[in-house]
């Protein structure tokens, strides 16, 4: 068995609003899909190793609003979790990603996220 992926600094990172803490739980070559509403299951915004994922990390824990982990499931070596957000003027966020790791560290991450219109 590889490392133990670190739960706690998941929560702290997005409800601390720590791109960098965030950061830290990725393998240098991970990779994050993203699907919504403009980046449909066909054609997802796919970032690649911790340089672009950093880039992402910054702009959202960077926004002005709340971030909240609702919910996390680690199963060997894959983790599951809910994050809640909400801007100030009340629009909400809500993501699922699933992650794959290799030594505690994320290397895979899917993530499908909506938001009020």
């Amino acid at each position: 068995m590889g490392t133990a992926f670190d739960t706690e600094t998941l929560r702290r990172g997005i409800e601390g609003h720590d791109a960098k803490a965030l950061l830290s739980l990725y393998a240098d070559d991970a990779e994050i899909r993203v699907v919504d509403r403009n980046t449909q299951p066909s054609h997802p915004m796919v970032m690649h190793g911790q340089g672009e994922i950093s880039k992402m990390l910054a702009d959202v824990y960077g926004r002005e609003m709340t971030h909240k982990l609702e919910q996390c499931v680690v199963q060997g070596d894959s983790v599951a979790f809910t994050e809640s957000c909400e801007y100030p003027d009340g629009v909400r966020v809500l993501a699922n990603s699933m992650m794959s790791l290799k030594d505690g560290k994320i290397v895979e991450q899917t993530m499908v996220q909506a938001w009020d219109e």
